[in-house]
């Protein structure tokens, strides 16, 4: 692997088409100050705009923590309440940024999956998971429920009910039962973690970068807009797709029984 963009407690390597984003603090289990808040906006911008990484596989250094999530004794660097609350706009949150990556980001979790880190967990696009694992939004224990999608992103992705278990008890939960309510979609051992993350990533690069984009961009849809609106989009895409390069290359590949040779264009 190739060490590009970032050094620092949130780090990139790039190996092909993949990307892999750690969060390398794992002496205070992974969670965030703003300095790291701040590379991992850096990284995910820079990422968005490398046609050379097509997929990110998000995870946490050591054996004990996907992420704990904000380190509060450093809260107070956001600012003023107001700033904080303004964040999104300064580009200082870190599970916003992952929500906002436009390439599919497939988290890799072992250990802690708590407060923020389960907002990056839900903020990327597939979950895989080891039986280790815990999850858990301990906020509301403190007087306060997450504002990075803890309330929102965990309901589309668990429904309602589960969602409330977890956001009005702060209880957490292990890594079967996050796999039985849809948490995580694979659980596989801490071994096999990241080369079982690195071969989805590498096949989901193999494929078309527009076509997988527009896929991801129209799952949003799908959560967010009416069953017919949202029809109607899916038609526009797919004519578009239709009109690109890589789906030209798709065509002649099936009719002459090759694999495709995918450029992003």
């Amino acid at each position: 692997m190739t060490m590009k963009i970032l050094p620092g407690e949130v780090r990139l390597e790039q190996e092909g088409f993949v990307a892999i984003v750690t969060i390398d603090r794992p002496a205070k289990l992974n969670s965030m100050t703003v300095a790291m808040d701040d590379q991992m906006n850096r990284l995910m911008y820079e990422i968005n705009q490398d046609s050379t990484i097509r997929t990110v596989v998000l995870t946490g250094a050591g054996d004990r923590a996907f992420s704990a999530g904000s380190d509060v004794n450093d809260l107070g660097e956001y600012g003023s309440n107001w700033e904080y609350r303004n964040r999104f706009d300064a580009r200082k949150d870190y599970a916003r940024a992952i929500w906002l990556c436009r390439k599919p980001v497939i988290a890799a979790i072992n250990g802690y999956c708590i407060g923020g880190g389960l907002e990056m967990a839900c903020a990327s696009d597939i979950r895989i998971a080891t039986p280790h694992s815990s999850f858990g939004a301990s906020e509301i224990r403190w007087g306060w429920h997450g504002g990075s999608g803890a309330t929102q992103l965990l309901t589309h992705v668990i429904g309602p009910g589960n969602a409330a278990r977890l956001l009005m008890t702060g209880d957490r939960i292990s890594g079967e039962e996050a796999f039985r309510i849809g948490l995580v979609q694979q659980l596989v051992e801490p071994s096999s973690l990241m080369t079982t993350c690195q071969a989805l990533a590498e096949q989901i690069s193999s494929l078309s970068p527009i076509a997988i984009e527009k896929v991801k961009h129209m799952i949003r849809i799908a959560q967010n807009v009416p069953l017919d609106v949202a029809l109607l989009v899916e038609n526009d895409s797919f004519a578009y797709c239709m009109l690109t390069s890589d789906a030209q290359e798709g065509r002649r590949a099936f009719a002459e029984g090759r694999p495709p040779r995918f450029e992003g264009r």
